[in-house]
């Protein structure tokens, strides 16, 4: 594939779509537009919240134990979590990682930031490497943490501390709420994210994150563990919520698995010919990128709504140093009102 056929070049070589990203879901739209909508399912759908919907699936049909064994913290069923989630972050992310950035089988073509992090060494990171930094970080506090929600949802579940709903006499909700799960995640995952970025939280929560300004597969869940912890807590939604432990799964491996695909680093992974699939990844690439934008991905309008979102435009980038220069003015006319007092 020619990536100049979709986006443009900097100097640097760093590359950028054509069109702007939208910062609002088609079903938002006043009148509704019902061709839009229905333009728009299949990519809300397919591929990567249906991949992981399967493997949500897989989950449920072979992994967790029987509701008898949950009903109490042993360390058995428990450390097997753990292996199988390491296991399949460890394939999953790892598949991206091995033909993006160790093959690198196609270049930087369709990469947003030309340069590649294992070239560019850095004191931020552990060992002075952000693969070694981020792989230690996704597995020591991320996958650990992850099992550790997880296993307490399902013991919940399992003793009747939340909602067990049954698909033979709730279908219908249920099936609303596994489509409704993308959405849940990403108000969630807005939330917390305006959060960790207040200055404290930032400082020492929110930065670890943040230090892979060029993110590959391995920074997707590169974080501090508190981060980690308000991250993977958008399963407690599920403890209000009538629902079913297999959509708490979904809910789950959506923060955990889809998180790659926005830090992958590409706008599209080539599959031969011209074949290419989509990652989505530009509207998050750009809060890396910027920080102070796209706190969402768009599937949530707050950003639209708040002022936050930056379309990748030149336009995006004047409104968003109009807001830089206002939040600075209200800074120094703050700092002046209390020299006064």
């Amino acid at each position: 594939m020619n990536d100049l056929d979709y986006g443009k070049r900097n100097k640097r070589g760093d590359w950028a779509p054509n069109k702007p990203v939208s910062g609002l879901a088609p079903i938002y739209a006043f009148p509704p537009k019902l061709g839009a909508v229905l333009k728009w399912l299949p990519e809300y759908i397919a591929p990567w919240n249906l991949l992981i919907a399967a493997i949500t699936l897989a989950y449920w049909l072979w992994v967790i134990p029987s509701v008898e064994v949950m009903q109490s913290f042993q360390l058995g069923w428990v450390l097997w979590l753990y292996a199988v989630n390491a296991i399949g972050v460890f394939l999953f992310f790892g598949v991206f990682e091995f033909r993006l950035y160790m093959q690198r089988q196609q270049g930087a073509r369709f990469k947003y930031n030309a340069k590649f992090p294992s070239d560019a060494p850095s004191d931020v990171f552990w060992f002075k490497s952000q693969n070694r930094d981020n792989i230690l970080r996704t597995f020591a506090f991320g996958v650990t943490i992850w099992t550790a929600v997880q296993a307490c949802m399902l013991w919940a579940f399992a003793n009747g501390y939340a909602p067990w709903m049954s698909w033979a006499e709730n279908p219908i909700w249920l099936a609303v709420l596994f489509l409704l799960v993308p959405v849940i995640h990403e108000a969630h995952f807005y939330c917390i994210h305006r959060l960790i970025h207040m200055p404290f939280l930032y400082k020492h929560v929110h930065s670890v994150h943040h230090n892979s300004v060029n993110p590959s597969p391995w920074s997707s869940l590169s974080m501090h563990p508190v981060e980690h912890l308000l991250y993977f807590g958008v399963a407690l939604w599920h403890l209000i919520l009538p629902s079913h432990p297999m959509i708490m799964l979904f809910q789950l491996h959506k923060a955990g698995y889809g998180a790659v695909t926005g830090h992958v680093g590409f706008d599209k992974i080539e599959l031969g010919g011209e074949r290419g699939l989509d990652t989505h990844a530009y509207a998050h690439y750009l809060h890396h990128k910027y920080f102070e934008v796209n706190y969402g991905d768009g599937l949530v309008p707050f950003d639209s709504l708040f002022g936050t979102w930056h379309d990748g435009s030149k336009e995006g980038d004047a409104l968003m140093q109009e807001r830089h220069r206002a939040k600075k003015q209200r800074a120094n006319e703050q700092a002046a009102k209390e020299a006064v007092l």
